[in-house]
């Protein structure tokens, strides 16, 4: 099976302060595609520096060429369909058809609270990405859209003239849930984990891999259920919240073993933190490019 490796670059760097040559410099390495996060703040980088994902990725657009572009992920925590549509089909006219759009559930971070509401329980959340993704999906795929939901509603949202890519851009739902599974399953062209959160601090790389391989199992009994062959979606593992944490950074040795793992898994494509002096994703940018430039050859 073949595996691609892709980036995520954190948008916490001004652009012509080192934020441009990262990505201009992900496209030379040969990644398949570099991501951004679509959050307002987050974690430890909340009182520095931190730009916003749709002009991040439109300013990325504008100085690659080949690289795919994307966000890991977008959450209805602080997006409306209608608008985020129209932002996504301005980018991926941009870029002559780069994007995948990451999306997910959304957590009970910054974004939780920014716009003054109080954080939504997880079910909530589960309701609101229930609803949002499928709207979403005419909005990107219809010229005229209009919807009454629960939490979202469209009145004749116009979207002229659609996408690039046909019959839109790529959806990478993140889920480990039933209900988010089952979204990836009827809407996703892709899917995303980060693993099993409960493993991070104690758990083991092998109870991880385990955890994971029932993650791939659960994904392929949603697909099995809408009759779809899980084969139709790539499988993203977004690294750096297992157990392993930076481990598989350390040397081109370490990530061939972590990645070789990982792919047996049926895992398509692993996604890298593009790395940040003193933080949690703080590497050694000439192994890091090692890695990128030799691992796909070592693991065959």
């Amino acid at each position: 099976m073949s595996l691609r490796l892709s980036t995520v670059i954190l948008p916490y760097r001004r652009w012509n302060e080192g934020g441009r040559s990262a990505w201009t410099r992900a496209e030379e390495l040969g990644f398949h595609t570099a991501y951004t996060y679509d959050h307002l703040s987050w974690r430890t980088f909340r009182d520095g520096p931190w730009f916003g994902a749709i002009p991040t990725l439109t300013a990325a657009a504008s100085v690659t060429d080949r690289l795919r572009l994307g966000t890991l992920v977008t959450s209805p925590n602080f997006r409306h369909p209608v608008t985020l549509a129209k932002e996504l089909i301005s980018l991926d006219d941009v870029s002559g058809g780069r994007v995948t759009l990451g999306i997910g559930a959304g957590g009970t971070g910054f974004d939780a609270t920014a716009l003054g509401q109080e954080p939504w329980s997880p079910r909530e959340r589960a309701d609101r990405l229930a609803e949002f993704v499928p709207l979403l999906d005419r909005l990107l795929t219809e010229d005229a859209v209009s919807f009454t939901g629960r939490y979202y509603s469209a009145h004749e949202a116009r979207n002229i003239p659609g996408c690039v890519q046909r019959p839109r851009l790529p959806f990478a739902v993140a889920a480990t849930g039933p209900r988010g599974l089952a979204l990836a399953a009827r809407h996703g062209q892709a899917w995303v984990t980060t693993g099993d959160p409960k493993l991070y601090e104690t758990g083991t790389p092998e109870q991880s891999v385990k955890a994971l391989r029932g993650q791939v199992g659960k994904l392929t009994q949603a697909c099995e259920a809408v009759g779809r062959d899980v084969a139709e979606l790539d499988k993203i593992l977004l690294t750096g919240f297992t157990p392993d944490r930076g481990r598989p950074l350390e040397s081109l040795d370490a990530f061939v073993d972590f990645a070789g793992r990982h792919r047996e898994l049926g895992f398509t494509e692993i996604v890298l933190h593009w790395p940040i002096p003193d933080s949690d994703f703080a590497a050694d940018q000439k192994v890091f490019e090692r890695i990128v430039l030799e691992a796909l050859a070592e693991l065959g």
